[in-house]
């Protein structure tokens, strides 16, 4: 009853709305029990409901754990008190062949899909992507990577960057590819590159160089045309030839950093014991390097040059280590090298590490890991990951 005063004197005289406000969440705050002037619950009531159902929901159907299940809830505004919308939208991905691993690997990307009308808007869009050639499996494939693409109209997004791709002439496999480039699946970003492929032709570059279902190409020619053909005289004059392999790596690294990025990384390369001219070495060799952060890329200097012993111009001659994952790639590497070494059994002057870390996975197992399997069994769990070094009383700052 005093909150329907409160409500009317609201209505009638605008200039009480702060002290009716403050009425309002006082009497909540003081009744917190009380159903004020409604028989229906407090949204707050709803809300709390809906999320723990949403939560529960995330976490028994998907493995979500309960903090990624509560900031979908929260974040991503992904709520329901029933599973009837859900499960419509599962029902509906397993109708066009996904499986519940694909099915959970999409619904972990892209939460919010749950929420989704399935019969209005998302069954219409996989109508189309099935209507275009698609399977079940490209379909799985594309949205695994690419969830978000499902949030996309179909009449101004979708169906639109179809048509640009059909003037592409993508190769019909590669369709998938192109497809879950999210960032990339945009009529206005598209509809420069064909246009922008003349301007590649006109300086000689192959067509075998610029495949337009690899991102960085897409990129390098989404831009308009002039700052296009600016990006590559740039490139060109940097010494790049346009029938090179890397002329189109360098393209799309000039066209994503600015003149002050350069200046930046140049500074830092220059604070780790290169030249300008070792930078400009290093970009004709390997453009990508200069893609990557200066976070990243410190950690990698780092480890190279105060840990196993490299001065700056063996990375600069070879670029191509800077690209490779830390974890993943380059310590376990170097640790199994550095274990063999320690071991005696491997010599450290008939190697060159840096051509090792750039070796097929094939080749290194066969070289390093099942060569050498007898005498020491740690190998296989030291380039997993799973041991490292220190584990063995071992460093690499030790000589061998």
């Amino acid at each position: 009853m005093v909150l329907i005063c409160c409500k009317r004197l609201q209505l009638l005289v605008p200039s009480c709305r702060i002290a009716v406000d403050y009425s309002v969440t006082h009497l909540q705050k003081a009744l917190p029990f009380t159903r004020l002037y409604s028989s229906k619950p407090l949204l707050g009531v709803q809300d709390d409901k809906a999320r723990s159902f949403t939560v529960s929901y995330l976490i028994n159907s998907f493995g979500f754990s309960p903090q990624l299940a509560l900031s979908a809830s929260n974040k991503m505004k992904v709520r329901f008190d029933t599973p009837e919308k859900p499960d419509s939208v599962i029902k509906l991905f397993k109708d066009y062949g996904l499986s519940d691993a694909h099915i959970s690997d999409i619904v972990k990307k892209c939460p919010v899909l749950l929420v989704s009308n399935a019969e209005k808007t998302l069954w219409p869009k996989l109508q189309f992507f099935t209507s275009i050639g698609l399977s079940g499996n490209d379909l799985a494939r594309i949205f695994r990577v690419n969830a978000n693409i499902l949030t996309l109209s179909l009449e101004r997004s979708i169906r639109p960057c179809h048509d640009i791709m059909k003037t592409l002439e993508i190769p019909e496999h590669k369709v998938p590819y192109f497809i879950s480039n999210y960032y990339m699946f945009n009529p206005k970003v598209l509809s420069n590159v064909p246009h922008n492929t003349l301007i590649l032709r006109a300086h000689q570059v192959p067509e075998a160089s610029f495949p337009l279902w690899v991102c960085s190409h897409l990129l390098a020619l989404s831009f308009d045309s002039e700052k296009v053909k600016t990006n590559v005289e740039k490139v060109i004059n940097m010494g790049f030839d346009p029938s090179s392999t890397t002329f189109m790596k360098a393209l799309y690294v000039v066209s994503v950093t600015n003149a002050a990025k350069w200046k930046h990384k140049m500074e830092f390369y220059e604070k780790w014991g290169w030249t300008e001219d070792d930078v400009l070495l290093a970009f004709r060799k390997n453009p990508m390097f200069m893609s990557f952060s200066v976070k990243n890329i410190s950690a990698k200097m780092d480890f190279l040059l105060n840990k196993m012993g490299f001065q700056p111009a063996d990375l600069a001659a070879r670029p191509d280590i800077l690209t490779y994952s830390l974890e993943k790639r380059i310590i376990p590497r170097c640790s199994v090298i550095r274990f063999l070494q320690l071991k005696g059994l491997i010599v450290k002057e008939d190697l060159y590490i840096i051509s090792i870390v750039h070796k097929n996975e094939k080749w290194f197992l066969e070289r390093f890991v099942i060569k050498y399997e007898e005498q020491a069994p740690e190998l296989q769990s030291i380039l997993q990951g799973k041991m490292g070094l220190a584990e063995f009383g071992l460093g690499f700052d030790e000589s061998g």
